[in-house]
């Protein structure tokens, strides 16, 4: 398989870190915008998006919330321990699930200092209604880098998510270099972020504004939401010569059926994913109806959710037989009729790297990525090797990089 042996080499660049922006622009849409069609490259101002997305397009968003899931204990001895909460525990069907639990919960964690935390359980207090209340951690058992850790809490009153809201602090990109700042709790999250799950923001739509949305919406391009909890595997650069090697992460996504019957009725239309979480969102729908439609059984046993899941190179190996969207889309929603599902909830590991070509999603708002990131293989699928073209352009215009930097819209081949 071709797609296996892609040297990462061949999509990397030079990246000055004063390219990097370290803090957002005051006003979300005053940043610069990069417009990518048909080999054409444009400049201009993210106020100005309306008008190069054509009317009546349907743009999705992903309305994930990122979570403080950076959390700091004092062992008895004074030492700090970090613990990074990455996703719940596999008990869990689902992100939101394991965020409403009370007392209680398990989660799958990075840990620093790990070395130094033994079997003490690590206690510290937090307020809430100017009450008291202990927040404790208890490391359970450590599987690879990660660890399960158990999180108790003695208010009953209080969600996991509250306690992290509570107790924990928005963890910025590693890249950025900083702590973060009460800013950050504002500005790292979209104006339209509704369900917690994230560790990451999905900074595509970081930019948008009622303002933006107002011409959008002047234009009648609808906009409409998917939720893909973003993982901190987005930040992994791959660290291998070629990506078969390299594990994708997996993410947790749900997509309601009105939304799969919209975009069914819009694929005469432009179709514009926000962000590489929508578009992987929207693409892994396409694969999922090709397996609601190729398999009605498995083992003869009736097609179950989990089947459907998507797996890193399941979109390479999977025979589509050139079915399209219409169709790939009408199983899915058969399939998920049958079993009187008004949402799908599952995870997706799908790998979006050239030579793919998009099923769904005509064209991408996206910002500028790391070097030899998965991120950046999305934008070569979505463009081709004019990726190359774009980020030099980006580089030479003083655009600014990565998760507070300016955005992009590419249209794709």
């Amino acid at each position: 398989m071709f797609v296996k042996q892609l040297a990462i080499k061949d999509f990397t660049y030079n990246l000055p870190d004063e390219k990097i922006a370290k803090h957002p622009l005051q006003k979300r849409d005053e940043s610069k915008l990069l417009v990518f069609d048909k080999g054409t490259i444009k400049e201009d101002n993210f106020f100005n998006l309306d008008q190069y997305i054509s009317k009546n397009s349907l743009v999705i968003f992903n309305n994930t919330k990122v979570v403080e899931a950076r959390l700091l204990f004092k062992k008895s001895t004074g030492t700090t321990i970090e613990i990074f909460c990455l996703e719940p525990a596999d008990e869990y069907a689902d992100i939101t699930t394991a965020m409403l639990q009370h007392k209680k919960v398990l989660w799958k964690c990075l840990v620093g200092n790990a070395k130094k935390w033994k079997d003490e359980v690590l206690v510290k207090t937090i307020w809430f209604n100017k009450k008291a209340i202990e927040f404790s951690a208890k490391k359970i058992s450590r599987h690879d880098e990660n660890f399960i850790v158990e999180f108790f809490w003695d208010n009953v009153e209080l969600s996991f998510a509250e306690v992290l809201h509570l107790a924990g602090v928005i963890p910025l990109p590693p890249y950025l270099h900083r702590n973060a700042e009460q800013d950050d709790t504002v500005r790292y999250q979209t104006i339209y972020a509704q369900h917690n799950g994230s560790v990451a923001a999905p900074t595509a739509g970081l930019h948008f504004t009622d303002e933006v949305f107002k011409k959008l919406s002047a234009k009648n391009i609808t906009k409409n939401f998917v939720t893909l909890h973003v993982g901190a595997g987005t930040f992994k650069p791959v660290q291998t010569e070629t990506i078969e090697t390299h594990e994708m992460h997996a993410e947790f996504f749900e997509v309601s059926i009105e939304l799969i019957e919209k975009i069914l009725n819009a694929l005469h239309q432009k179709i514009i994913a926000v962000g590489t979480t929508s578009l992987r969102t929207l693409e892994s729908l396409y694969w999922m109806g090709i397996k609601a439609g190729q398999q009605s059984t498995v083992n003869n046993q009736q097609l179950v959710v989990e089947d459907l899941y998507i797996k890193q190179w399941d979109v390479y190996e999977m025979n589509d037989e050139n079915i399209s969207a219409h169709d790939a889309l009408t199983s899915l929603l058969k399939w998920m009729k049958k079993n009187n599902l008004l949402k799908l909830v599952t995870k997706t590991q799908i790998l979006i790297a050239p030579p793919y070509r998009l099923k769904i999603v005509n064209a991408l708002v996206t910002n500028f990525h790391q070097p030899k990131s998965t991120l950046l293989l999305v934008v070569a699928a979505v463009i081709g090797d004019d990726w190359k073209k774009v980020y030099e352009y980006a580089l030479q215009n003083n655009f600014r990089f990565l998760s507070y930097g300016d955005g992009c819209l590419l249209f794709a081949l």
